[in-house]
């Protein structure tokens, strides 16, 4: 059964994956980009690879130098996100999907952020505004 919900599009885009969600901020400069590994000490997400992921989280944190040479360097290496699903964009976040080209949402309704679980597949289609939970 497929539960579809609306987005908000920031960053166009069709991409279908599996879904790793955190509670935590993240900044990019803090994953590893060789591996995808987020290696921020004490981040809900450490020691996890965001590589190919729907990455389901609240907001990005940290300077956009940071930010942006992150998630360049995560792609540059074959590990970024497949798509990004944010609770709240931030101005550097978003400039960075839009030029990186890495499909980008957010303003869900907070039943999506409170159904998805890790593992969940996810299908973020930025023509139909649409995020839908496969499975």
């Amino acid at each position: 059964m497929t539960t579809s919900f609306g987005c908000h599009v920031i960053s166009e885009g069709l991409a279908e994956g599996e879904v790793l969600h955190s509670t935590d901020a993240i900044c990019f400069y803090l994953v590893e980009p060789e591996t995808g590994i987020v290696i921020e000490s004490g981040h809900a997400l450490e020691g996890k690879s965001v590589a190919g992921k729907v990455l389901v989280f609240p907001v990005g944190k940290g300077s956009s130098v940071v930010q942006a040479d992150g998630l360049f360097q995560l792609l540059k290496n074959g590990k970024a996100p497949s798509a990004l699903i944010t609770t709240s964009a931030d101005t550097t976040l978003v400039a960075s999907a839009i030029i990186l080209e890495i499909a980008m949402c957010d303003r869900l309704d907070d039943s999506f952020y409170q159904t998805v679980r890790d593992g969940d597949i996810v299908r973020v289609d930025s023509e139909s505004k649409t995020v839908e939970l496969v499975s």
